[in-house]
């Protein structure tokens, strides 16, 4: 901890975590990247707004993670507070008269334009009429401060803070704090028993043997890559783009199909992103002339106790998921592998992702840029209505909306999310535009949902024969 006079008064000022760290290498080494996140939560229903502006800022009060500011010392290091108050006016404004599209395109571009980083908001809320009836807000913060779990409690709170002042519902219970969680976070990397144990495990995972890299649009990138190098049995790749320019594309599975997926996974005790993450590696398997070795980034919310799920901030970190699946492995059996590795990696997920990275690209003297990884993966599943079993909020028709800030940190980033209005399945494709066409990544989607249902209409099938019927 470290003390600063800001405005004249003295600030108890944190360290970054190591989920912070992560964007914050990111804009140091890339000053075109934007860490903006941008999303809309809109309702049809009439909207009392003052109603709503006390509720966005009494949420602001009870989530201090919304009130975030960061701070650059004289040596260039970066150090978090969180302010007491914030103020600022929620404005609001009317596109009920544009075209729909326009208006969806004017809020990508707010989302586009970065934050001023230090001793300043990280947050920008506007309330927004929509055409059709549709009321609601628009959010966008620094990644820094927020990800998307962050973000949907936060939506919630207001929501249900709304409800109570208007139709007398009970005020939901307050979240936790932030910077008491921070310093349990901090306590951790300073050379705690913890983390020395999760240090060896990732040692160990990297000294096993050499990953193959597999990529979303076939061989050809590898491949490549060997010739130029003149190493034939190269298993790494560059995935460095020439631009971080980005856009996102989204994909909505249907409400029955996305039933059946969650049934399956109930029904055999699979958590759903074991399901998504043997699909994808499934699919760069079939693309990657049936591949064994196969490995996907996953990004791990850090979510598991109370605190953690309430106390805001950005806590996502991210670490390979490395399977090799023999082809006479059965559909049930290859995920019951996935299943166990993930729960390895989640007992070891607090260790700095930077960190791990770094050390297997000295272990394997890669080229800064190099990976074994193609694509990452994030499901979440905190969606609003998807929590909504105990009818707290009204049954009205909900739309969200995630904005893009145009560009992107990795060349290809699928987060899955449910659909708040009828509980069917968004696959958000974000991609750099110089890396991956949308026509490709449509093919990628079309391959990932037949591998899905091929496997859950016969649990027995064997992976080799799903990748033959694909």
């Amino acid at each position: 901890m470290k003390e600063f006079v800001i405005n004249g008064t003295v600030m108890q000022c944190y360290p970054l975590t190591a989920a912070q760290r992560i964007h914050n290498y990111t804009i140091r080494y890339c000053p075109s990247q934007v860490l903006c996140i941008g999303t809309g939560l809109y309702f049809q229903a009439g909207v009392d707004f003052n109603v709503l502006k006390e509720a966005i800022k009494e949420a602001i009060h009870r989530f201090d993670s919304m009130r975030l500011r960061f701070i650059q010392d004289e040596d260039g290091t970066v150090y978090q507070y969180v302010v007491p108050f914030d103020d600022r006016d929620i404005p609001l404004v009317d596109f009920s008269y544009w075209k729909e599209e326009d208006a969806h395109r004017e809020m990508e571009k707010w989302t586009q334009e970065p934050f001023e980083r230090y001793n300043s908001p990280m947050n920008k809320i506007v309330m927004i009429q929509l055409p059709n009836g549709y009321n609601g807000v628009y959010l966008k913060v620094d990644h820094m401060t927020m990800d998307s779990s962050s973000l949907i409690a936060f939506d919630r709170d207001v929501m249900q803070i709304y409800c109570s002042k208007m139709f007398g519902m009970e005020m939901p219970k307050p979240g936790m704090s932030y910077i008491k969680q921070l310093i349990k976070d901090l306590d951790y990397e300073n050379g705690s028993a913890a983390a020395k144990k999760d240090e060896e495990f990732w040692m160990n995972e990297i000294a096993r043997d050499e990953p193959m890299y597999t990529d979303f649009t076939g061989m050809g990138r590898l491949l490549t890559q060997r010739r130029e190098n003149n190493n034939p049995n190269q298993r790494s790749a560059m995935v460095v783009s020439r631009s971080v320019q980005a856009g996102i594309s989204v994909y909505q599975l249907e409400k029955e199909p996305s039933e059946a997926l969650m049934n399956f996974c109930q029904e055999n005790n699979i958590p759903v992103v074991c399901l998504l993450l043997m699909g994808l590696r499934t699919v760069l398997s079939k693309f990657n002339d049936n591949e064994k070795d196969v490995s996907v980034k996953s990004c791990i919310a850090r979510r598991g106790t109370l605190l953690e799920k309430n106390s805001g901030g950005t806590r996502i970190h991210f670490f390979p998921l490395r399977t090799i699946i023999e082809p006479e492995t059965t559909f049930i059996d290859a995920l019951k592998i996935i299943q166990a590795e993930q729960n390895r990696l989640f007992r070891h997920a607090n260790y700095d992702p930077i960190a791990h990275t770094m050390n297997r690209g000295r272990y394997w003297k890669l080229q800064p840029g190099a990976s074994y990884e193609s694509m990452s993966l994030t499901y979440q599943p905190l969606t609003l209505k998807a929590q909504n079993a105990s009818d707290d909020l009204p049954d009205i028709n909900y739309m969200s909306k995630w904005y893009t800030n145009g560009v992107a940190g990795q060349p290809l980033y699928l987060t899955v999310m449910h659909r708040m209005e009828d509980g069917g399945m968004n696959f958000n494709f974000e991609y750099r535009y110089d890396v991956v066409s949308e026509h490709e990544m449509e093919y990628l989607y079309y391959y990932l949902c037949r591998v899905l249902f091929r496997g859950i209409e016969d649990k027995n099938r064997t992976v080799g024969e799903i990748l033959d019927m694909i």
